[in-house]
């Protein structure tokens, strides 16, 4: 299955050759998880706060299916 991917914020480093504001699109197994997703692009789980699929809140066990489309976030900082 193909599902489109967007990073956002710092998570942008792990895809530099992707441009600004443009998603990507990742090749999975059919069945894979969010979880499976982040070891696929080689994320570190802790460097991933939110994920929203089809603009929707998931948590890490939601299993994607085909079309999907991804957003992924950082944590958020500041003062």
């Amino acid at each position: 299955m193909i599902v489109k991917v967007k990073l956002f914020a710092t998570l942008r480093k792990y895809y530099p050759e992707v441009p600004l504001g443009e998603s990507f699109n990742v090749t999975l197994d059919s069945g894979s998880t969010i979880a499976q997703l982040y070891e696929h692009l080689r994320i570190p789980e802790e460097q991933i706060k939110i994920i929203l699929v089809n603009g929707l809140y998931c948590e890490r066990t939601h299993v994607l299916s085909d079309e999907d489309e991804i957003g992924i976030f950082s944590p958020v900082g500041g003062g």
